[in-house]
């Protein structure tokens, strides 16, 4: 008679952890809970797809729940004891977090600015406006297309830009600018700035999805920065530049300021220092189709809802839709778990558990089937 074991069965705890969180891809670990039973148990307990998607993006660490808007009204009959409570609430985490971790990775890149908020300044209102940087290009038409700060005597004062993103949460990989060159100047000049700085947040206030006109005005007062890049050195030169995150930034909230940093060229006519941009170029990852969130106030939590109304081709191939679909599996290439393990120091392999277990594994799907 044939002997089947599931080597967590096998282990303590700690080792059964160690080894499941050597697994650095949320698919892998996805497809580790497929593989029985106590497997999925175990993994969704111990909430390693939460872990796995915490440690790739830090700043979800402030998502304070996650809900299913389709779920929130639930019979009385339903909740249950307290226990059954903490058993969903861990389950629904972990089809979140592994859906997260994944479309974090894998949903379409797109450019991510959907509208101009404020500028610090602008020289020429509205031919000079922020919303200029929104077209590609220097031009439209005939005309010169670009935003311009105001003048300023001393090449320290900085100026700040700052958009509404496309989603609530987006993830943010890199932001290209173009400066200004202003070919109907004598010497045609480059007005960019020395350096620039990123950063990323959400408003203090609701926002209205219709902003109306950019304003020249501070951001500081009605933004919560989560996230500030390094500084980077811009050249004087009119090309599209790229700034490249030093890792992807998860935005929650949908707002990016841009801070240029130093000026660089006076402007003949009156000698005093501007920066100009022509085009600003955000790239990254929309989640709106599959998530969205609720921030808590000033606190900077917020509630992180998954959306029934996604649409199906945006599920990940890997992350079943509902508990029905989670189906035990054979695991294959037991030889190399088996090396595996070994590997980890553990030592508790049977040694009867070898590449003949191989085809027995393929007859496993009674055990392993929920």
């Amino acid at each position: 008679m044939e002997i089947r074991m599931d080597f967590l069965n096998c282990l303590d705890h700690d080792t059964s952890m160690k080894i499941l969180r050597c697994l650095e891809d949320p698919s892998d670990l996805v497809r580790a809970s497929y593989v029985s039973r106590s497997w999925r148990d175990f993994v969704i307990a111990n909430g390693l797809c939460k872990q796995l998607c915490l440690s790739m993006f830090p700043h979800l660490l402030r998502v304070d729940c996650v809900i299913e808007p389709s779920c929130v009204m639930e019979k009385a009959s339903e909740v249950g004891c307290s226990k059954f409570v903490e058993w969903e609430t861990l389950k629904r985490e972990h089809k979140a977090y592994a859906f997260l971790a994944q479309a974090c990775l894998s949903f379409p890149f797109d450019d991510c600015i959907k509208d101009a908020i404020s500028a610090s300044s602008t020289d020429n209102y509205p031919e000079e406006s922020i919303r200029n940087t929104l077209q590609k290009g220097d031009r439209v038409g005939r005309r010169a297309s670009y935003w311009s700060s105001k003048g300023q005597r001393k090449a320290a004062v900085p100026e700040t830009l700052v958009y509404k993103l496309v989603a609530d949460i987006c993830v943010i990989t890199e932001i290209n600018i173009q400066p200004f060159q202003a070919y109907f100047q004598w010497g045609s000049p480059i007005y960019s700035a020395e350096s620039v700085r990123f950063h990323l947040g959400h408003p203090k206030c609701p926002m209205d999805d219709t902003l109306g006109e950019p304003l020249d005005s501070c951001a500081d007062d009605k933004f919560i920065w989560t996230y500030s890049s390094p500084e980077f050195p811009m050249a004087q030169e009119s090309s599209l530049q790229n700034f490249k995150l030093p890792e992807p930034v998860v935005c929650i909230g949908g707002i990016l300021q841009i801070e240029l940093l130093r000026r660089v060229q006076r402007q003949e006519m009156d000698g005093l220092f501007y920066i100009c941009v022509a085009h600003v170029q955000v790239k990254g990852r929309p989640l709106s189709s599959a998530f969205g969130v609720e921030i808590l106030g000033p606190s900077g939590k917020f509630v992180l809802k998954t959306l029934s109304s996604a649409p199906r081709s945006s599920l990940p191939p890997s992350l079943p839709e509902d508990d029905a679909l989670y189906h035990g599996v054979p695991w294959h290439g037991l030889a190399d778990l088996e090396q595996f393990v070994n590997g980890l120091g553990v030592g508790v392999v049977d040694e009867d558990w070898n590449s003949e277990d191989d085809e027995a594994a393929d007859e496993m799907d009674d055990e392993l089937a929920f």
